[in-house]
Parts: C-alpha cells; structure tokens; sequence
C-alpha cells in the first residue's frame, strides 16, 4: 500500500468507462494505493466482470449505467447516493469516437461523441456536486479528473471531427469547472493521453511497435503510465495543481 504524499487510503473514486481501456488502467492504480473504487459502463456485464477482476487487489463495485444522457449522470448519482454519503475522487473518462470523411460526417456522429465526451462529464460533475463538496476540505479537497487526449492539444490527421473538438472543448471546460469548483475546495484537472492500448486506439492495440516509432519515447503508453499520473492528481501530492491539463504522450503532441 502507499503511504504519505501519493496515497489513497480511506477515499472513494467513481471511475466512469471503467471497465476498460484507460478507466481501467487508473481504477487498478486507485485500488493499489488504496482506494475503494465504484467503475461504471454501459454493458453492465463487462462492468461486473470488471470489478470483479479489479476486486482482486483492494474494493471495486460495478455500477453500471449509461451516462450519455443527463438523466443516465442523475440515475448513476442516485445508485452512488444510496450506497456512498461522500465521494472524494471522480474520474470522467467514459468518450466515444466517430471518423468519417468531411463530405459524409453524419449527425449521429457528431451528437454521439459530443454527448459522451462533453455534455456528460458536465452534468455527472453537476449532479455529484453535493457528494464532492460532502467530501472536500482545504486540507484535503475532493477531485474531478477529466480524461481529455492529446487529440484537443494538436491535430490528429484523422477525419475525427466531432472528436477534436469534444476533447478541446473539455479542456477548456476544465479550466472554467476549475475556478468555479475550487472554492468547494473541489480541485478540478485533466489527463490528456497519447497513444494507449485500448478499445478506443486500436492502432496502438493493434499495431504498437508501428505506432510507437512515432513517439518520441519510442514505445506506446503502459498502464502503469496512465495510473502514475491519475494517482498523482487524485492524491495529495496534486493537491496544488488547479485546472491544469497533463499530457501522458511520451512527447507526441509536443513533436507534432
């Protein structure tokens, strides 16, 4: 268990689009360090397989839902509310992607990935509210962490329109949910990853060693990457860091 500056014991994390991918990555980072940890997703059955894999280092608990409708973040908060007084940490991580030519881009594209990836993370904040400021003080304040992608730093040469600007959007929303939650002694912050393993980049997934000689680093992210840098800003040691958005890419959005 960790101990001291990046420690977790006795606190509480909701990670939304938790049972995969880069929700899962950090859930099991916060279980480490002590956390107990409720994961949400839309499939409850990928959920409660999940949380009982995460369950086998610390106290993970599926909660399934779909968040990509304000009345999903309302009913996610009802289940939390019943079984949780408090909740110190937040992970808005659940997002979707669309990619279509200019010409072609539907609608459903655009309002899918800007639902889930904008509105969302928005009014599930909106409607934790209460349980974050429950749980928050000057000494030891509540956390929202957005995860954001280096896709809303710089350009990405896919046709992922709808995407682009959900991520940009959020770090701008970080900012601005920043200086309005902080006097809740609520520290809002962001993530945004390059390239990961996941459901969501499957080049990465798939094609690693190929992606990987375009980071500056030479080798794709690990989990363990993703999990230092939410440990970090969920713990005291980021405690002073205030609506900042940290770019986990191995230098890609720098040198592109």
């Amino acid at each position: 268990m960790a101990h001291g500056l990046f420690s977790l014991e006795g606190r509480t994390a909701l990670v939304t689009g938790g049972s995969r991918g880069i929700g899962k990555m950090i859930a099991a980072g916060f279980i480490e360090h002590g956390a107990k940890v409720y994961i949400s997703s839309r499939k409850a059955d990928q959920c409660d397989e999940a949380a009982e894999a995460l369950s086998a280092g610390g106290e993970c608990v599926s909660l399934p839902q779909d968040i990509s409708t304000v009345e999903g973040c309302k009913a996610l908060t009802e289940r939390l509310a019943a079984l949780e007084p408090k909740l110190d940490i937040l992970v808005n991580n659940a997002g979707a992607a669309w990619g279509a030519d200019f010409d072609e881009f539907p609608e459903s594209g655009w309002d899918k990935v800007l639902n889930l990836n904008l509105k969302s993370p928005f009014f599930l904040t909106q409607a934790l509210h209460g349980a974050l400021k429950a749980a928050a003080s000057q000494e030891r304040p509540a956390k929202v962490i957005m995860v954001a992608s280096i896709d809303g730093i710089r350009l990405n040469p896919q046709e992922t329109y709808s995407y682009h600007a959900s991520k940009s959007g959020l770090i701008y929303l970080t900012r601005r949910m920043a200086m309005r939650l902080v006097r809740d002694w609520i520290v809002v912050t962001a993530i945004a990853p390059g390239p990961f393993a996941s459901q969501m980049n499957r080049d990465a997934r798939d094609h690693g060693d190929e992606v990987a000689k375009r980071v500056p680093m030479r080798r794709i992210g690990r989990d363990e990457d993703m999990a230092g840098a939410a440990i970090y800003l969920a713990s005291r040691a980021g405690d002073y860091v205030v609506g900042e958005t940290i770019a986990v890419d191995g230098g890609v959005a720098l040198a592109t």
